[in-house]
């Protein structure tokens, strides 16, 4: 079980990890090109809009049921493919007819996102954009229906590498716009239809290889496909809470010239190592903890659950830590450059500390919500989210009066915390199996601690160092001593004070 699991996280997390890598260069080039401009905001709102409502049909949710029902049925060897088949066409016909809707509603859409755009030029933008842009969600959900197969069947690969190739795509996009003189916002736009297709086309390929060949055809309902939107619905409801909150914060920025592409790029700072730990953990964690349900192995299930927490924090501990105590030299050497402006810098830096602060936080969500997806519940999670939901909305859109567009990312942080803390609660409640182990709650304020002392010695190196930061030759040196600095820190620190051995985490990597 345990080298099943780190093998997994490896493969997931090491794709994830170049994936979050090319959408770093992807997301500077966007802010060197369009900057915090009328164009980057229009286009990451029409971006933005499959993007939200794919958490209703795919991560999160269709998978959320289909996952375990798929994976019964793959290993008792009957059913799986016309199962696979069946989801597949049902989800197909809905995106279509959904996304023929969203064309023709699209000003609707739009002004739902960003009302504050309705006064400029930004709003007539987005909607074009968002026309472009939305076909999108049809084919990322089927790539995310694909994907919970391979994911199902212990093949974790090409799933884990389509987003390098949705990255690759639009890197290659906004060089051929440069070189040709092209409009970098109609370039990005048009892209984002053609990198969902070729998403689609690689795991469909890896799927047929696997044995599942799905070929759509005429959608019918069956009695397991009633029982997968029964599961599923509680689900999409709940991430659609979550959607909620992300719409008020872009709701909040929108008012605010540039906000909207601010906490876009702090966003895409902290989801760095969110996607690498925490997507990764719970992509491997749920099929481990039902296979380990199905077999009545409480002890081995517990055993997942801790160390999937024990691990994740030990990435993100640290990690939190640096994005609150150097978010500043983080944002200007990544992005500062072309129409991202010193002012787009200290904007964005802000917002990346405070997302900063949630990091631990988004990521024992997914751990914890395992738990509960596990065992086919999508209902608690969904009355989780909703209190997430309030939460969210008297914060961001009450301190939006008096602080402005930052307001918006502290309601996200304190939101994710106030979840996070239910989700706790409620997988304690369901038993000893689902509680974390003595081990964990060993370790997790030695963490804690050494990630601080590292935090610690990053602020002093900032203050030795500052100079250099100040300087286009050597700001990348100097980032690049100061992460390498922590990492060597945080290690030599974990040791000393008891919170992970290096020796264990080479042993699991190994058996991986």
């Amino acid at each position: 079980m345990a080298s099943r699991l780190a093998r997994g996280f490896m493969t997931v997390g090491g794709w994830t990890m170049a994936s979050r890598i090319l959408g770093f260069v992807r997301d500077i080039m966007i802010g060197a090109f369009l900057g915090s401009s009328a164009v980057a905001e229009a286009f990451l709102i029409a971006f933005s809009l499959p993007n939200m409502f794919r958490r209703f049909f795919a991560e999160g949710t269709l998978n959320v049921a289909f996952v375990p029902m798929f994976a019964k049925k793959h290993e008792g060897g009957e059913g799986a493919m016309e199962f696979a088949r069946d989801a597949m066409s049902g989800l197909a016909f809905i995106l279509v007819i959904f996304t023929i809707i969203a064309q023709i509603f699209m000003p609707a859409l739009v002004y739902a996102m960003a009302s504050g755009f309705a006064e400029d030029d930004r709003f007539d933008l987005a909607v074009t954009y968002g026309r472009i842009a939305f076909p999108y969600i049809l084919f990322i959900s089927i790539a995310a229906l694909l994907s919970g197969v391979l994911n199902a069947t212990g093949r974790f690969m090409a799933a884990a590498a389509a987003p390098v190739l949705l990255n690759v795509i639009f890197i290659t996009a906004m060089f051929v716009a440069d070189s040709l003189g092209m409009n970098i916002g109609d370039a990005l736009a048009w892209t984002v239809p053609v990198a969902g297709m070729a998403q689609v086309a690689l795991v469909w390929v890896a799927a047929s290889r696997a044995g599942y060949r799905l070929l759509p055809r005429r959608p019918h309902m069956t009695p397991e496909l009633k029982r997968l939107f029964i599961i599923a619905a509680p689900a999409a409801l709940a991430g659609g809470v979550t959607q909620i909150n992300l719409l008020v914060g872009r709701q909040v920025a929108s008012f605010f010239d540039g906000a909207v592409a601010w906490l876009y790029y702090a966003d895409r700072l902290y989801q760095l190592p969110l996607g690498v730990v925490g997507i990764a953990i719970g992509i491997v964690l749920l099929p481990e903890l039902s296979r380990n349900l199905r077999s009545g192995d409480n002890l081995a299930g517990r055993n997942a659950l801790s160390r999937a927490g024990e691990l994740s924090l030990a990435l993100t501990f640290p990690a939190a830590v640096a994005l609150m105590v150097v978010p500043t030299q983080l944002v200007e050497v990544l992005f500062q450059r072309g129409a991202f402006s010193a002012d787009d810098t200290a904007s964005t830096a802000l917002a990346t500390a405070i997302y900063g602060a949630g990091l631990p936080a988004f990521v024992l969500q997914k751990v914890l919500a395992s738990v509960y997806f596990a065992r086919e519940n999508t209902r608690t999670p969904f009355h989780f989210a909703i209190v997430g939901m309030i939460v969210n909305l008297v914060v961001a859109v009450g301190l939006s009066y008096w602080i402005g567009f930052i307001a918006a990312a502290i309601g996200t942080t304190v939101a994710g915390w106030a979840i996070t803390g239910l989700t706790w609660i409620g997988a304690a409640r369901m038993g000893e199996d689902t509680r974390f182990d003595t081990r964990f709650w060993r370790r997790f304020w030695r963490l804690a601690a050494a990630s601080w002392a590292m935090g610690a010695l990053l602020w002093v190196m900032v203050l030795i160092m500052g100079p250099m930061f100040g300087i286009p030759g050597l700001k990348i040196v100097a980032l690049v001593v100061l992460v390498v600095s922590g990492i060597v820190a945080y290690g030599l620190l974990g040791q000393w004070f008891g919170a992970f051995r290096l020796s264990e985490i080479k042993a699991a990597f190994r058996r991986g």
